[in-house]
């Protein structure tokens, strides 16, 4: 890429001004800020809403079979997203894009579980059961929906006509929609822990 100048020049037009490429990257992280504080807020009221009471005294915990299934999904799309970085650093773009078709498929698969889940669930607990079915598929819900946004995400990704950065096109789309879909993957490892694991553990010892 050729040397920009740092300064515009007198009558300079704004295609001479110096580019950001990270710009795209920065902006993730604080959409990833936003919508992480949000999670904090919901586990903080998941937590609220059970001091002190007998949660689990009228409903079972959810089970764990689909849980371990959707988490070993979502990091092993994270793992090949992963690869796939490394294929379009190395230039491999071909490669990039096989990775990116792969972890939407994933992601697919994972909302594919996560209807099963809800499926099986909705027999002991409702949305409308008691405020831990309000607060569960409250929070569990808008992961899914985060899910949905990555997929879109990657999906454009996927369609983009090329990855390297360019004076028409400056940005690192890859690298940006990955770490959106590795905030995704952290999402679910808090959920898996917060409201399955724990729950299991208390009931189950």
């Amino acid at each position: 890429m050729s040397s920009v100048p740092q300064t515009a020049r007198p009558g300079a037009s704004i295609r001479d001004l110096p580019l950001d490429e990270l710009r795209g990257i920065y902006a993730m992280w604080c959409v990833i800020a936003t919508e992480g504080s949000l999670f904090v807020c919901l586990f903080c009221a998941y937590f609220y809403l059970g001091n002190g009471k007998q949660r689990w005294a009228d409903n079972n915990p959810p089970g764990m079979t689909y849980p371990w299934i959707m988490l070993a999904v979502m990091l092993f799309s994270a793992f090949i997203l992963r690869w796939g970085e490394g294929q379009v650093k190395r230039q491999r773009y071909a490669a990039g894009r096989v990775a990116l078709l792969f972890t939407i498929l994933f992601g697919l698969g994972f909302i594919a579980l996560q209807y099963f889940s809800y499926r099986s669930q909705l027999q002991t607990l409702a949305p409308d059961s008691n405020s831990y079915g309000s607060i569960f598929y409250a929070i569990s819900g808008l992961h899914v929906a985060h899910v949905v946004v990555g997929i879109f995400l990657l999906a454009y990704a996927l369609v983009l006509p090329r990855y390297a950065p360019a004076r028409e096109s400056p940005f690192r789309p890859y690298q940006t929609v990955a770490l959106y879909w590795y905030f995704v993957n952290f999402l679910w490892i808090g959920v898996f822990i917060v409201m399955y694991a724990i729950p299991n553990l208390i009931v189950h010892g």
